[in-house]
C-alpha cells in the first residue's frame, strides 16, 4: 500500500504500433498461427502499448485483435495472451464482475482484489465499474455475499481508510487492546471491532498495533484471527494483515499456493501474474524467494509441466524472460 515502481515490463522501444499490428496479423493469417510471435509480441509490450497496437490493428484490417487471439489460439495460453491484452483502467472491475457472476461467488478474487488495493485504487475501480457495466458494485457484492464477511467488504469499498501520517502511540495502544479484548480475553468474538479497526486505520498505524499487540497477547494478530474467526471472513481479515505488513509477499504467497500440491490454480496465477507485471512484479520475486527457498521462475517452470499449460520449451523460456 505505497507507491509502485518496480514493475518487470516497461515501454517497448523503439515501438511501432502499425509494424506490431501487422505482424500479429501475418501470424494469424491463414493454415496455422505463429505462437512465437504473438507471444514475443504481447510479452515485450506494456499495457498501454498492447492498446495501441489493438487500435491500429482495427484499423489497418478491420478486425478485433482480441477477437483473433480467441480464435486463433486455446487453453491457457489463450487465457494468458487475452488477458495481457486487457486495459489495465478496467482489469479489476472486469474480474470483480466475473467474480460475482452467475451461480456462485468467488470470494477469493474479491478477497484478492479489496484487500490489495489502495483506497485510491479501490475508488478508480468503482467508477470503471460504473462506466462499463452500468451498475454500483457495491450493490453487486452485497447481492451476492451476507455475514460479516459482506460488512467488511463493504467497508473496504468505502475506501476511506486513514491517511498514512504521525502514529499516536496512546491510539496504538488502545486499538491492541481493544483487538485483545475483542477476541483473545472474550467468549465469542466481537468482529465487527475488528473489522472497524482493520477497515479503516492506516497501514502505518496497524503496523504499530500488531506490533503492540504481540507485546500485549503474546500471539501475533494472524494467530489471534486464525483462532476467533473462520470461513470467509477469516481468509479476508488475513488478506487485510498480511496486505498492511507487505503487499508484495501477501501476492509471492498467494503465487505461492496457486501453483503448490496437485493441481494449479491457473486463474489466480494468471491475474496476479498479469495485474502486478507493470506494478511491483520485482518485489514479488524477491519475497518469493526470501519466503520460499525457490525462485518465481522456477516454481512456474516446474508448474509447466502440467497439460494445461503445454507448450514448447522455446515459447516457455521466451514467456518468462519476457513477463516474468
Amino acid at each position: 500500500m505505497a507507491k509502485y515502481t518496480r514493475g518487470t515490463v516497461t515501454a517497448f522501444s523503439p515501438f511501432d504500433a502499425r509494424a506490431d499490428a501487422e505482424a500479429l496479423r501475418k501470424a494469424m493469417k491463414g493454415m496455422g498461427t505463429d505462437e512465437e510471435t504473438i507471444l514475443k509480441i504481447l510479452t515485450s509490450r506494456n499495457n498501454a502499448q498492447r492498446q495501441e497496437i489493438a487500435s491500429a490493428f482495427k484499423t489497418l484490417f478491420g478486425r478485433d485483435l482480441v477477437d483473433d487471439l480467441k480464435s486463433e489460439l486455446t487453453g491457457k495460453f489463450e487465457t494468458l495472451m487475452v488477458s495481457l491484452m486487457r486495459p489495465a483502467r478496467i482489469f479489476d472491475a472486469h474480474a470483480l464482475k466475473h467474480a460475482i457472476k452467475g451461480a456462485g461467488t468467488n470470494e477469493k478474487v474479491l478477497t484478492e482484489i479489496l484487500a490489495s488495493r489502495t483506497p485510491a485504487e479501490v475508488q478508480n475501480i468503482k467508477q470503471v465499474y460504473m462506466q462499463e457495466y452500468e451498475a454500483n458494485l457495491e450493490d453487486k457484492i452485497t447481492g451476492e455475499t451476507s455475514g460479516h464477511f459482506q460488512r467488511l467488504l463493504v467497508v473496504l469499498l468505502q475506501a476511506n481508510r486513514d491517511p498514512d501520517g504521525r502514529v499516536d502511540e496512546a491510539l496504538v495502544e488502545k486499538d491492541a487492546q481493544v483487538l485483545f479484548r475483542a477476541g483473545e480475553l472474550k467468549w465469542g468474538t466481537d468482529e465487527e471491532t475488528f473489522i472497524t479497526i482493520l477497515g479503516t486505520r492506516s497501514v502505518s498505524h496497524l503496523r504499530r498495533v500488531f506490533d503492540k499487540y504481540m507485546t500485549i497477547s503474546g500471539f501475533q494478530i494472524e494467530e489471534t484471527i486464525d483462532r476467533e474467526t473462520s470461513g470467509d471472513l477469516e481468509k479476508l481479515l488475513l488478506a487485510v494483515v498480511k496486505c498492511i505488513r507487505s503487499v508484495p509477499a501477501y501476492f509471492a504467497e498467494t503465487l505461492y499456493y496457486s501453483m503448490k500440491g496437485a493441481g494449479t490454480d491457473d486463474d489466480t496465477l494468471i491475474r496476479v501474474m498479469v495485474s502486478r507485471s507493470e506494478i511491483d512484479l520485482l518485489d514479488i520475486r524477491h519475497e518469493f524467494r526470501k519466503n520460499f527457498a525457490k525462485s518465481l521462475y522456477q516454481m512456474i517452470q516446474c508448474m509447466q509441466k502440467s497439460s494445461s499449460w503445454k507448450m514448447s520449451t522455446e515459447h516457455r523460456t521466451q514467456l518468462f524472460a519476457s513477463v516474468f
